[in-house]
Formats: structure tokens, C-alpha cells, sequence
């Protein structure tokens, strides 16, 4: 965000959308209750991963999730991060995969080693297999790089399955996108908002289709809000220098005061 704004001064929102997911954004002071004072606008680090730990999102969650949720380091937690960052994204692939396969609906009916072990499927073979210059060979051959030894057939069904996945990762993400620009613009009681929101990672720059559906979903979710996205270069290492530089010039005026 600090970032973008260097650049775009209507920049209000960050946005991480790679092996993680994350946001921030300018809350009103008068909204913050556990800092004194009404005046102006504060940064809130969202750590919005962690939604859906109170169980708020158990309706829109699959028993695949919940499978990756119980196979991950930190179950129950991070569990709107678990249906839309780069990290888990291969992992619930695999989990459908699993059950399709045991449903015999792919690979013959037999599970592979391969397709047994965890986190085989990358999220950058999620990239290649939904690529709309792949044929339906090279998905083949990126399987049988895997270890899984595919049909035409489960070509098709693997690509539909990824293309779902990160298709739903991407709407979920641009849910809350929506939800943050639209209180933004009922904090300030405004008919219509125009914000900018800088945007870092690798699941928003690479994946063939991550962004522009995300962006679809922001636009049909906050009708009164018109969004711009921009791309935030190294936005942690040259954000961090311009907050460093603020806060030494403001202790310098102050110093200057006393």
C-alpha cells in the first residue's frame, strides 16, 4: 500500500494475494477504540487469513478444505487464507483428485504413490495446466511429470478441477476485497468511491487467470466503488524505507518542537 501510494496518492488499500493472503487498508481514527483520538485515519493490518476461524465461513467450506485444514500445520487457522492463497491451493486440488479417483472418475480407478503425497501438486503446475495455450497433450505430459499417468479424458477433468479451484480462490479473494472498498466508502458516507489498491504476489501476477477474475468479482460486489489495481513492485522492501523515512523526519520535527 505505501508502496502504490508513493506513486498513486488515492492508494488506501494493500493487497498480498501469493503463497499467503493479506490485506490492509485506512480506517477512520473515530472507528479505532483502542487508540485516543477521532481525528484522521489509521493503517489496519487486516491479517484477513485468519477469517473463518471463528466458523463464519463452516457454510462455503468443502470437506476438501477441511481435509487440508487437518493435514496442515496449523488446523483450524488461517482458514480463509487455506481457500484462497497460493500455498493450499494445489493441495485441495490433489484433495479432489483423491476422491474422483476412489469415485473412479480418474486415473483407472488407482491411486498412485505420487497422487498420496502431499504437496506434490505446485500451485505453478495449477499455472501451466489452466494455461490457454496448453493442449490437452502437454496437460498429459505436465501429469506424467508428476508421476500420474493420464488419459485424454483425465486431462480434461484435471483441468476443469484446477480451473475451479483457483477460479473460487480468486471470487473468494475478491469477495473480501469488495467488503474492504465498500466500508470504506460507508465510513466517509459517499454515493460513490473512487480508491486505488496495490496489489503484490505471485498468484495475482502469474496464474493465467487469478486477476482478472478477481477483478470481475470486486466490480460485481461493490457496484459504487470504481477500483483501480496497481502492481506493487518489491512493494515490502521500498514501502518499509518510505515508512522508515516518514517516521525519522517526524521525529525530527518533533525534536525540532521541544
Amino acid at each position: 500500500m505505501m508502496t502504490c501510494a508513493y506513486e498513486d496518492p488515492t492508494c488506501e488499500v494493500g493487497l498480498i494475494a501469493g503463497t499467503g493472503s493479506n490485506a490492509c487498508y485506512m480506517e477512520e481514527m473515530k472507528n479505532i477504540e483502542i487508540v485516543d483520538g477521532k481525528e484522521g485515519r489509521m493503517c489496519v493490518n487486516m491479517e484477513w487469513g485468519a477469517f473463518g476461524d471463528n466458523g463464519c465461513l463452516d457454510d462455503i467450506r468443502t470437506k476438501y478444505d477441511q481435509a487440508v485444514d487437518e493435514n496442515s500445520l496449523n488446523e483450524g487457522k488461517q482458514r480463509y487464507e487455506k481457500m484462497c492463497s497460493g500455498m493450499y491451493l494445489g493441495e485441495i486440488v490433489r484433495q479432489i483428485l483423491i476422491d474422483l479417483t476412489k469415485r473412479g472418475f480418474l486415473f483407472r480407478g488407482q491411486i498412485s504413490e505420487t497422487l498420496k503425497t502431499r504437496g506434490i501438486f505446485e500451485t505453478k503446475f495449477l499455472s501451466q495446466i489452466e494455461s490457454d495455450r496448453l493442449a490437452l497433450l502437454q496437460v498429459r505430459a505436465i501429469l506424467q511429470q508428476l508421476g500420474l499417468d493420464s488419459t485424454c479424458d483425465d486431462s480434461i477433468i484435471v483441468k476443469e478441477v484446477c480451473g475451479t479451484v483457483s477460479r473460487r480462490a480468486a471470487q473468494i479473494c475478491g469477495a473480501g476485497m469488495a467488503a474492504v472498498v465498500d466500508k470504506i466508502r460507508e465510513n466517509r458516507g459517499l454515493d460513490h468511491l473512487d480508491v486505488t489498491v496495490g496489489v503484490d504476489g505471485t498468484l495475482y501476477k502469474l496464474h493465467p487467470h487469478f486477476s482478472r477474475i478477481f477483478h470481475q468479482t470486486v466490480k460485481d460486489l461493490a457496484p459504487k466503488c470504481d477500483v483501480n489495481f496497481l502492481l506493487s513492485e518489491d512493494g515490502s522492501g521500498k514501502g518499509a524505507a518510505l515508512i522508515t523515512a516518514v517516521g525519522c523526519r517526524q521525529r525530527e520535527l518533533d525534536a525540532q518542537q521541544h
